[in-house]
């Protein structure tokens, strides 16, 4: 591929191998130090000087920068400090030091170098940038006392000057060298590849993340020829030729952005990356390179197919009836996802301690590749280890493993394999097995992945299973009901046939006494018979058996009828206050609705002592019927409400009173009025006394 890091030609081997590499600078030290040895040298000829000196100030003293006819060890003196050096003397002043003899002038510090190196006479000149501020010293100095000619301090003082210009050159030069060095160092830190080439195509820059995105240096620095070499591809896989380099097309003069390449590495899982692109062009416009940035979004990518794929499983599950149709299109889903071709689906089998093979998956051109048995028993096979150990199992290379390869056949070129078991409560229901036909290295993510998918599948499967026992339960209560039903009735019917026939005897053939306990008998035989009859009515309500009659209804008229019946029964136990509006129609089964409003006055009645009152509202606004029963007897405790529609409760204070009851009246009713789409609740503002809420729809669809 295109991409390296070198900043000279010559320079990526050893980047390659690991060496820093040397920063182009725009005036490389060698020629800065040339130039301030040739102004020390003209410097030295006008003054008549054998030695001149150009030194610049620094954060800690005075630095010399270049120099002519130096003493013997004078190099070694390049960073002096300002306080015993008579160029300090200069800067301190802000003026020219003329000294004509060293060893008789008080100016010279003791310590002063010039001592060292046994100089006599001196001559410095401050140099100074546009705005006056002192940048270094230009000098002179000879080994003998002598007294400066007006010519020669002022060729010092055009030296002087001259340096002026080098000194800011030389400070811009240090500016941009920390610039450039700081610059280096965050493209180093960056996450981000960064890579960039000069106009005639050679690597100039890369930093550490483009050289682990790349996985290493080619040793050619030749952009073209890099390319040529490459093994880029663009989004589908497809490689690219060198043409389409993103790196060449920048040099080209276009614009990339977000353009996103797939890398493929020897030995390497390939990497996703996205590329940012662009030409470098001078202020008129000359191309002078090009730059990229490259993002490693493998992780980013991978993250987004293992969501892609967890909905695609959540789909395939919503959709399915059974595991056995959902199988397939999970395991498609995560085969794919991985790039994996074969993939299997077993379940548990309790009964037979076996995994049954249920779901079987195969990539195109991948038919029949792998022979799948029917079942495994526990420890046996990829599948049977996940079992037993309720644990992953990751095996590099199925061919060489025995324990894998002998429950199953691999064949076609198939390595890695991996198992996953579906728990659920500490045991496993079912496993997931998918097969390679590359040898991977056990990753953690995809391993997370199947484990994220096992519990989806483990979810599903205990749903399923709940709503099979579900099933099962209300058939066996149907069931168990129709035959309490059917074998209740029979000797019910004999009983009240003979305590009929008991009951038309005469008093010489049945005494008082006994006319009494037949009257007891045909009671408590007609209470026994109606909760049968409410077991079964319920019973079908509740399976869909009890169909309705759907037809226009005034449940307006309905609701008076049944409060003036209630009234007949009851004359003097309660009041009954009843309103409606004259008439309310709505599509319903007549009788059905009547057997609810009889129920709640019933209960309404039971409930509450003599001379309480029940009052009965009916509501048609709003869009919506309301028929709302009120009572002011003993009520419901708090804590018991949420059951008041259960089936058989009865409560406390029900049965502290000895009320009688079976508890069945108003789970009938709630199955009606939800047969009708409507809803029945038990408000909360009542007390004392109990008020129920039933709500119907204005026009509720027939059925």
């Amino acid at each position: 591929m295109e991409w390296g890091g070198h900043r000279a030609g010559g320079q990526l081997g050893r980047v390659a191998a690991g060496e820093p590499i040397d920063h182009p600078e725009p005036a490389p030290a060698e020629m800065r130090q040339e130039a301030a040895d040739a102004l020390a040298a003209v410097t030295a000829r006008a003054a008549r000087a054998p030695t001149a000196m150009v030194h610049l100030i620094d954060s800690d003293g005075m630095r010399l920068v270049g120099g002519v006819g130096l003493p013997e060890g004078w190099h070694a003196r390049r960073r002096v400090p300002l306080s015993s050096t008579l160029a300090g003397v200069v800067v301190r002043e802000g003026c020219p030091l003329i000294v004509e003899d060293v060893a008789t002038d008080d100016r010279v510090p003791a310590d002063a170098p010039l001592r060292a190196v046994g100089a006599r006479a001196y001559a410095g000149f401050p140099i100074r940038d546009a705005d006056e501020t002192i940048l270094g010293v230009c000098a002179v100095m000879d080994t003998r006392p002598r007294r400066w000619q007006a010519g020669e301090l002022a060729g010092v003082d055009e030296g002087a000057r001259a340096c002026t210009v080098f000194a800011a050159e030389q400070r811009a030069g240090e500016r941009a060298d920390r610039a450039r060095r700081f610059l280096d160092a965050l493209l180093e830190s960056l996450q981000v590849g960064v890579a960039a080439v000069d106009a005639d195509g050679r690597l100039a820059f890369t930093n550490e993340a483009l050289r682990r995105i790349a996985g290493g240096l080619p040793t050619d620095d030749d952009l073209y020829a890099w390319a040529r070499t490459s093994t880029v591809a663009d989004a589908t896989g497809r490689p690219l030729p060198p043409q389409a380099m993103p790196l060449v097309r920048a040099l080209r003069g276009e614009h990339l952005r977000d353009v996103e390449n797939v890398i493929d590495r020897p030995g390497e899982r390939p990497s996703i990356v996205l590329i940012d692109a662009q030409p470098i062009t001078g202020g008129d416009g000359e191309p002078l390179g090009a730059v990229l940035a490259a993002h490693d979004v493998t992780d980013l990518r991978r993250a987004e197919r293992f969501r892609g794929c967890e909905l695609a499983v959540s789909e395939a599950l919503a959709q399915a009836a059974s595991v056995e149709q959902a199988g397939p299109r999970v395991l498609q889903a995560i085969a794919a996802t991985l790039g994996w071709p074969h993939a299997e689906l077993w379940l548990v089998d309790d009964t037979a301690q076996l995994l049954r093979s249920t779901a079987v998956y195969d990539a195109p051109g991948h038919e029949r590749r792998v022979a799948v048995p029917d079942s495994l028993a526990r420890g046996h096979g990829l599948a049977g280890r996940a079992w037993h150990t309720n644990q992953p199992v990751w095996v590099r290379d199925v061919s060489t493993d025995a324990a894998a390869g002998s429950a199953v056949t691999v064949a076609g070129g198939m390595h890695t394999a991996v198992a996953v078991p579906v728990p659920s409560g500490g045991r496993v229901l079912a496993v997931l097995s998918f097969f390679a036909d590359v040898v991977e290295e056990p990753e953690d993510l995809f391993v997370t992945l199947l484990q994220g998918v096992a519990a989806q599948v483990g979810q599903f499967l205990e749903r399923r299973r709940a709503e099979e026992l579900t099933l099962a339960l209300t058939r066996t209560t149907d069931e168990y009901l129709a035959l309490v039903g059917h074998e209740m009735r029979t000797p019910l019917t004999s009983i009240a046939a003979y305590a009929s026939l008991l009951r038309g005897l005469d008093d010489s053939q049945l005494g008082p006494q006994a006319r009494q306990m037949v009257s007891a008998v045909e009671r408590n035989t007609d209470q026994l018979r109606h909760i049968v009859e409410e077991l079964l009515d319920l019973a079908a309500l509740d399976t869909g058996h009890a169909t309705l009659s759907i037809a226009d209804c005034d449940l307006a008229r309905l609701v008076r009828d049944a409060v003036a019946a209630a009234r007949e029964r009851l004359p003097e136990k309660l009041v009954i206050d009843c309103t409606t509006p004259p008439s309310c129609v709505i599509a319903a089964d007549a009788r059905r609705l009547r057997q609810v409003v009889d129920a709640l006055l019933a209960n309404a009645a039971l409930y509450s002592p003599d001379g309480g009152t029940v009052t009965v509202t009916l509501d048609d606004a709003g869009g919506a019927v309301t028929l709302t029963v009120a009572d002011t007897g003993i009520g419901i405790p708090p804590d018991e409400q949420d059951r008041l529609f259960t089936r058989f409760y009865r409560s406390s204070r029900t049965r502290d009173r000895r009320i009688p009851g079976a508890g069945l009246g108003l789970a009938i009713s709630r199955a009606i009025v939800e047969r009708h789409h409507g809803s029945i609740r038990l408000l909360p503002e009542c007390d004392p006394g109990t008020c129920v809420e039933v709500r119907l729809p204005a026009s509720p669809p027939a059925g």
